[in-house]
């Protein structure tokens, strides 16, 4: 009866040993599972912060180029000479790109 006492006192021993050891894991898993979930929380609310940004970002560019169509569209409708002027504004604008092109294709060479 006492080997079969100290025995099963050893096993209760080595069981209660383990249990503490896988305790211990879990609570070492648990505590990384709740740092990556913080992290996670501070990463998206960082890019929420982001986005909001860009979301006046482009309201703004949206107000700049409604107000710059509609002054395109008031110097087309109006008389002859604008019409004059808006033709070499454009010609010219055409002649600058095709000559900064003709200088970036010549520089890379």
């Amino acid at each position: 009866f006492a080997d079969w006492f100290f025995c099963h006192g050893s096993v209760d021993d080595m069981l209660d040993a383990e249990n503490k050891r896988m305790a211990e894991n879990l609570a070492t898993k648990v505590s990384r599972l709740k740092s990556l979930a913080y992290d996670i929380d501070r990463e998206a609310d960082d890019q929420n912060e982001y986005l909001d940004g860009m979301d006046s970002n482009f309201l703004s560019a949206t107000g700049l180029l409604s107000g710059s169509v509609k002054r395109f569209s008031t110097m087309v409708r109006s008389g002859r000479d604008n019409r004059r002027l808006l033709c070499y504004v454009s010609m010219g604008l055409v002649l600058v790109f095709f000559l900064l092109y003709y200088l970036v294709s010549r520089i890379q060479r």
